[in-house]
This record gives C-alpha cells, structure tokens and sequence, in this order.
C-alpha cells in the first residue's frame, strides 16, 4: 500500500512525497490507521523503522483537519510528546515540521540548558505540537505559559529509556496535568515487566499492541561485527580504521565523557579531526557539534549513550563501539544509527577482555551471535607498530568467519 492511498490531506501527502517516503514502513503500516481511528497504542519497535513518522503522520494529519473543519485561525497545545534527551526531542521535532511543512500545523522543541525567553516567545505566537524533555515542560507550565488543559493526544517516545533515566515519576506528573480524555501512544524500543506495567496504567483497556521485533532486534540493513582489541590498543586499531576510510562518517560510541575526550586527544595526535558529544557539553556546543557532524564539515563523531536515540543524521557509514556498552540493549541503540530506513550500514566493535562479559550479555539478548573479525597475531602487531601509517587494507582484517550459534544452557 502506497501513501498515495491513504486517507490524508493532500499536504500531509505532498510532503510525504517531497521526503521522499512512498510506501510505510512496517511499524507505520500498523500504526497510522488505529492512530487515525484514536486509538490508544503501545508499540514495539527497533531503532530505524520509522518509528517518530508512525505517529507523526497521523497526528499531523489530524490536526491539520480540525484546523480547516473549524476555520481555526490561533492553535491550541493539542499535542505533547515527552523525549528522555534534548537530541531526541529536536529530532522529533525536525519529522514533525516536515511533514507538516504546507499544513497550518506548527510544532515547537522546548528543552533545559538554554534561555527560555525564546521558548516563551514561540509558545505564546501559538503551538499545536510541542515536544519536550521534562524539566523545561514542567517549568513552562508552572510559569503559566504551557497551557496543557487542551491536550488531546499524549505520546510516550523511546519510553524505555525515559524509566530508565529515571523519569517514571515525571512521565506520572504529567499525566495528572492534563485532560484524562485523551489518545495515548506509547512508543519503545523493548519491552519489559516494568515498562507493560506503565504502559497499561496509562493506556485504555482497549490499546492496540504493535510489535515490529524480528529475531536479531539489530536492523538487517545492519552489517554488524566485532574483533579482540586489548583496552590499550584501540585507539590504533581505531586510527587505521579512520584513515583507511577517510572519505566515510563515523559515529564512535565510549563508555564515558572522560574517555571521549581521551579518544579525542588520542585522534589529534594522528592528525584526525573529531568532535565530541556528552553530558558535560553546553547545549550550544552540543548543537554547534551536530550541526558539524549533520553537514559533513566534520565527519567524526565521539559519543557517550546519551545520545544513541537522539542522532537520527543520514549518511552515517560506520559505527564504532569503542568501548562496548555495559548495558545490553543499547548495543541495538548503538549500530541502529547506521543503517536507517533503506540506507546500509556497518558497525564494528572492540572487544577487550575486560568486556567479555558484556559480549555475552549482548548475545544474549539479540539471540544473535556476532560475526567476529578475524585477526591474525602479524596483522594485529602490524596494526599497533604501523597505526599511524596507513598503508594497509583495513579490509584485510575484516575477514568474517561465521560463529556456530551455542546450545541453550552452555556459557558463553
């Protein structure tokens, strides 16, 4: 079924067609007719399928029609989206105003760490859609200048995520501030006893359950490997990787904001040029790193977790785990910024022995083991004593070699 077919209005069309988008992914597929029906939703669905175009459609599309039924000239906060992180929710927004780009819907990011007087400014100009993190939401409302009492649709984005940052109690605040009629979609990437729990306290009795999870939750668009890296010698398997492909973007995944900058300084001293984005950073410079990243003005990125759901940025060739998550299913967080919607993609890993029980913990929960690149002890020295040359095909120590799935039971 083509978007052609749908019933929407011919802008939220167009502009679909101008974006390029023909046929709905899976997740879309599911969601946007009982969107559209006001239905209360929970769905399930792996980074990269389109997930924020799911329900982004719909409610524009909504919108767009009570605006001309009732000849609307002013908007109203009909809409709230709560994000765990600043990126997520500018990235939402972005989807948002461009699929509603030739509508009269208008849709507004308002998050911490920056002056609110701008905010304040756009939201009494009139909003239909505002996205936000918590804090700054419950600012502005306490301030009188986010008036939630109109609100008819309230949606949970990468839900997961916002309970474990711990905003269970935010996600409960905000939900008492405003109308109990209203449609409810609540959107994750997994699903657990704790997650269902707050999902069904805020949904209807009647939620639709969507789940889009393949076996391996990593997208197939994905090519996804790993190699046995001392802890000391990543930073010169990480060079020869980023010389070797000079003309690719690179998004580097490490553990904490201390080593990010390590590596920084570490890819500095080879002559490589890359930004940095973490929790220390100042809003301003973390958009101005984006931005960077975003046009290809630089085309390394080196990032904690915290934005491994915020970074939705075309053309990233390749991921890089550095140091490999400590939490298991944000590797799935991780390589699902390559590879999206249609595009291809590739993601390496180093693993130290220090990491090994993280490994087991993340084949675990893909179910999937991961391809290993196979590193002879020559290549590997050659690697270390040469990092700086560049001479060598990287490709030579990408030889895949399939991993026999283990019997249920064993250890890894």
């Amino acid at each position: 079924m083509k978007f052609d077919e749908y019933r929407l209005s011919k802008e939220v069309k167009r502009n679909l067609f101008e974006m390029g988008f023909r046929r709905p992914t899976d997740i879309q597929f599911k969601c946007i007719p009982h969107i559209q029906r006001g239905e209360d939703v929970l769905a399930i669905a792996q980074t990269g399928t389109g997930k924020t175009a799911a329900f982004a459609i719909p409610i524009i599309d909504k919108i767009q029609q009570i605006k001309y039924k009732s000849n609307e000239k002013g908007s109203v906060v009909r809409v709230v989206v709560m994000a765990p992180t600043r990126e997520l929710a500018q990235q939402i927004t972005k989807v948002f105003n461009q699929i509603g780009v030739h509508t009269k819907v208008k849709a507004l990011c308002i998050y911490g760490g920056v002056e609110q007087d701008h905010q304040i400014t756009k939201l009494l100009e009139g909003m239909d859609i505002i996205v936000s993190t918590p804090g700054r939401m419950f600012d502005l409302a306490s301030q009188g200048y986010l008036k939630l009492n109109k609100v008819e649709i309230l949606v949970l984005d990468e839900a997961d995520h916002m309970l474990d940052l711990g905003f269970a109690k935010d996600i409960s605040d905000l939900v008492d501030k405003i109308p109990g009629r209203r449609q409810t979609l609540f959107f994750s990437a997994t699903i657990n006893p704790t997650i269902k729990k707050q999902a069904y306290q805020m949904v209807g009795s009647g939620a639709i359950r969507i789940q889009v999870s393949p076996k391996d939750p990593v997208s197939k668009n994905v090519d996804h490997q790993m190699v046995f890296v001392e802890m000391d010698d990543k930073r010169f398997f990480l060079q020869r990787l980023l010389q070797e492909n000079s003309d690719k973007k690179f998004l580097v995944f490490v553990r904490t904001k201390v080593r990010a900058e390590r590596v920084k300084k570490a890819m500095e001293r080879a002559d490589i040029d890359t930004l940095t984005i973490h929790g220390d950073k100042e809003q301003d410079d973390r958009e101005t790193a984006l931005l960077a990243f975003r046009t290809g003005a630089c085309r390394i990125m080196i990032a904690t977790d915290v934005t491994a759901r915020g970074i939705d940025i075309d053309g990233i060739d390749f991921v890089v785990n550095y140091d490999l998550p400590d939490v298991a299913e944000n590797y799935v967080h991780r390589v699902g910024r390559t590879g999206r919607g249609r595009a291809k993609g590739k993601a390496v890993s180093f693993c130290a022995k220090e990491e090994k029980e993280y490994l087991s913990a993340i084949e675990e929960y893909t179910t999937v083991p991961i391809k290993r690149a196979m590193v002879t002890k020559g290549e590997y020295s050659e690697t270390v004593d040469l990092a700086d040359d560049g001479k060598d095909d990287w490709k030579s120590l990408m030889k895949q070699e399939p991993v026999k799935k283990k019997k249920k039971g064993k250890k890894k």
